[in-house]
């Protein structure tokens, strides 16, 4: 078997593995969801080893996604931090076998504390299924270690199913991409729902010419604003645009005479426009339905106060 075929087996394999625990979702999982949903408390997921790895992950895309959750490492709650948890949250315990010793010696604990525990394991008769609040089956045929040692399609449906968890309570909440964005403020779409275009937009030495300017001049501000475009102003008053796309579509059409044409007999009269304190997700909308790629901007007084580019808001 070459590197290509087994490649394709571990995704056969893990691909079989996460489509099978379809068949282990029902009221049970739905009594989970909604009793999180309505919880007062935080989410606490707890793993040990590569479920432990898997763990941060789930709790980091709940906490990402509107349900208040961290992780905790068993082996330092056994040592003092079992301080972080309080009566109200509920604990995610994750093992595959449900037997890992550092995670069953929480249950005393969480049971005299009166905390919901949701196991998630590989073994619904395991010790740890047995002594929780909720067991979500995560039981795998194989694993794509062909030596069945490495959890690999174990890992893989942990991770899936905590997946299928954080989206379904994504769903309860109503959990929105503006509410993604303010959690996300450092990346690409926490810039585009929450960044104003006037952080972003041009305002200094902006293509501008008037109605009377010739082509030849167009061209030379064009090329020195690097926007593709020049505003055509009227002392305050925008009177329309140009752009690139227009001056080729003029060039083909006169092109004896382009060069005698000014600034009035070619520009755009009915410019789109935004105001600086909309934010850069409004510009990406109107740049998209109108299939541009610019937009003038204006201030409350509906003056020219700068020149957006698609390119100044993307990541």
């Amino acid at each position: 078997m070459n590197v290509i075929d087994i490649a394709k087996n571990v995704l056969d394999i893990e691909s079989r593995a996460i489509s099978e625990l379809k068949n282990f979702l029902d009221e049970n999982f739905e009594s989970i969801v909604n009793l999180i949903f309505k919880s007062t408390g935080r989410l606490v997921v707890c793993g040990m080893g590569k479920s432990g790895i898997i763990g941060k992950k789930i709790a980091a895309t709940l906490a990402s996604t509107g349900t208040s959750s961290f992780f905790l490492h068993p082996g330092e709650a056994y040592h003092g931090d079992l301080g972080m948890i309080g009566k109200d949250d509920i604990l995610l315990l994750l093992s595959n076998s449900g037997e890992t010793d550092e995670v069953l010696k929480l249950i005393p604990f969480l049971k005299y504390n009166g905390n919901l525990i949701v196991s998630m394991t590989g073994n619904s008769k395991s010790t740890l299924a047995i002594n929780s609040t909720f067991h979500i089956n995560i039981f795998v045929e194989e694993e794509a270690c062909p030596l069945q040692l490495a959890p690999t399609s174990s890992t893989t449906a942990t991770l899936a199913m905590g997946d299928a968890l954080a989206v379904a309570l994504m769903k309860l909440r109503d959990f929105k991409d503006k509410d993604f964005a303010q959690f996300h403020p450092g990346g690409s779409l926490g810039k585009r729902l929450l960044t104003t275009i006037k952080t972003v937009m041009k305002k200094d030495k902006l293509p501008i010419c008037n109605e009377t300017t010739s082509i030849k001049d167009i061209i030379h501000i064009m090329t020195q604003g690097q926007y593709g475009l020049v505003v055509v102003m009227n002392k305050d008053s925008i009177c329309g645009i140009i752009t690139d796309y227009d001056l080729r579509q003029v060039m083909e059409r006169y092109e004896k005479t382009f060069f005698n044409l000014k600034a009035v007999d070619i520009m755009n009269k009915t410019p789109k426009t935004i105001n600086e304190n909309e934010k850069i997700s409004q510009a990406s909308e109107i740049m998209k339905k109108n299939k541009i790629n610019a937009l003038l901007v204006v201030d409350d007084k509906n003056n020219l106060s700068g020149v957006v580019h698609l390119r100044d808001f993307e990541i």
